[in-house]
């Protein structure tokens, strides 16, 4: 090939480079020949977001740091009123009353202080809890008998138990007993009874510091803000139904009490 048709096939190349705009064959900047060109109207580069590093997880409680925390004030013993009235009010309502807290229902003494004969026992039995009344059914028919058989009602006498609901299973801890036990020397003592008679060995072990069968026949002398206080004891009534064989050692205790001794 070669002549005038070779001239016009170059002449034609060269108007074709010149239309897609190519003005030199070797250009001083390197050229990327498969990169695809950007369009005049290109969408702006998209953005790149950074995905935030995740928040660590927080510690266990246990290696947490713990802020102070200022103990509670140990509270103090019991302000006990000084009033029998006062002290009546107190023991029906008060939330710290020594011996309230194991039940919503208080089971509160019966009579007048300065009463011939003041009956005491630990706490109301199961049935007194539910009646709200002190030795009530068959245990208190009994008890009325005893009474009777001294010459003695129950109209005529205080009756009271030193704490005003009764504990899970009938006992309590050494704690709440040392509450009571500052509560039985004050309740004495404002009831001013001219005698007392403990009912059930958990009030003579407190008040008499001896065990129920050691008490028998016996008149006890509970010491009374320096006076002594003549005192006997004897099994609660409801034990007394369930075993009667101990009626015998109840008597032997409550005959001190017969005919004004």
């Amino acid at each position: 090939m070669g002549g005038q048709q070779s001239a016009l096939l170059a002449e034609s190349y060269c108007d074709w480079w010149s239309l897609a705009g190519v003005d030199a064959l070797v250009g001083e900047a390197p050229a990327g020949w498969l990169a695809v060109p950007a369009a005049n109207d290109a969408a702006p580069k998209p953005r790149i977001i950074v995905a935030a590093e995740p928040e660590p997880l927080p510690l266990p409680a246990a290696l947490q740091r713990q802020e102070a925390v200022d103990a509670p004030a140990e509270k103090g013993p019991v302000e006990l009123p000084e009033d029998w009235d006062a002290f009546r009010i107190w023991l029906a309502g008060h939330p710290d009353v020594p011996g309230s807290q194991w039940d919503a229902r208080r089971v509160l003494p019966v009579g007048e202080a300065g009463a011939p004969l003041m009956l005491l026992t630990a706490w109301p039995e199961i049935d007194d809890q539910r009646d709200g009344t002190l030795f009530s059914g068959p245990a208190g028919k009994l008890l009325d008998a005893m009474l009777g058989a001294i010459g003695m009602t129950r109209d005529a006498c205080y009756l009271a138990s030193l704490a005003v609901t009764r504990p899970p299973g009938g006992r309590c801890d050494a704690e709440a007993a040392a509450d009571l036990d500052r509560l039985l020397w004050h309740h004495l003592r404002l009831a001013r009874p001219g005698r007392l008679l403990l009912v059930g060995s958990d009030i003579t072990r407190m008040a008499a510091k001896i065990a129920l069968p050691d008490a028998r026949g016996r008149l006890l002398d509970i010491n009374q803000d320096g006076s002594k206080m003549e005192a006997a004891a004897v099994a609660h009534p409801a034990m007394l139904l369930a075993r009667p064989a101990h009626k015998a050692a109840a008597w032997d205790s409550l005959k001190l009490f017969n005919r004004g001794r």
